[in-house]
């Protein structure tokens, strides 16, 4: 008889586009990533320590609102999706900006949302503050598209876990973000839904005391 060959382990890769296509092993999570999607709440945040599949899971979550079902093939997801609806995606990872001062935090994400204005066409308020320029972007892609937004955050802590015990820089950082992630809350009506994931719960930062209707299912047992 001849034997099976074993699919590859994915170590180090983090993309699921590339895990599927690649026919690297998939450990199917997708009937959870089903029901975090289309739960009661569309603000979710997810807090695992390092090395547990964070990035993956965002990445994932990626492909299945940008309706990719073709990627989805033999997962418990298709099963459950009926429309896969292609939704405008913004996915921000902020471990790209550790170690960085507060003028480069600001140029890391004003770059961000430079390269997703470009890719709708649009133009953008130099002159604004990256929460507006944030704000503005969800709502002219809205507008564009007819459709809602979808914003995945991964390692939203990362800048500012570097500093965590530095009296100085901490709340400087954490403005940034705070003000960064602030239009989450305003742009509800143009929103599909909000992703965030990162190592430290968020009440310990302070950086949601605006987003106050995120629903942390980080020690919800269906998710363990």
């Amino acid at each position: 008889m001849e034997q099976q060959q074993l699919k590859r382990c994915p170590i180090g890769i983090q993309t699921f586009e590339e895990i599927i296509n690649k026919n690297y092993l998939y450990i199917d999570k997708t009937e959870y990533i089903y029901r975090m999607a289309n739960g009661a709440s569309k603000y979710c945040f997810l807090s695992r320590p390092r090395r547990f599949g964070k990035s993956l899971l965002t990445s994932t979550l990626h492909s299945y609102f940008a309706g990719k079902k073709d990627l989805f093939k033999g997962l418990a997801i298709e099963k459950q999706e009926t429309e896969w609806t292609e939704y405008p995606v913004l996915h921000f990872d902020m471990s790209l900006a550790k170690h960085l001062d507060k003028e480069k935090l600001n140029e890391y994400l004003a770059w961000r949302l430079q390269e997703y204005n470009e890719k709708y066409g649009l133009t953008k308020n130099n002159d604004a503050e990256v929460n507006v320029q944030l704000a503005d972007l969800i709502k002219r892609v809205y507008e564009q598209t007819g459709r809602q937004v979808v914003v995945l955050i991964d390692e939203y802590d990362a800048p500012l876990l570097d500093v965590v015990h530095e009296d100085e820089n901490l709340p400087v950082l954490r403005n940034v973000m705070r003000n960064f992630y602030s239009p989450l809350k305003a742009c509800d009506p143009y929103l599909r839904f909000v992703f965030l994931t990162g190592i430290t719960k968020f009440s310990q930062l302070s950086i949601f005391s605006e987003l106050n209707n995120i629903s942390n299912v980080s020690m919800d047992e269906p998710y363990a």
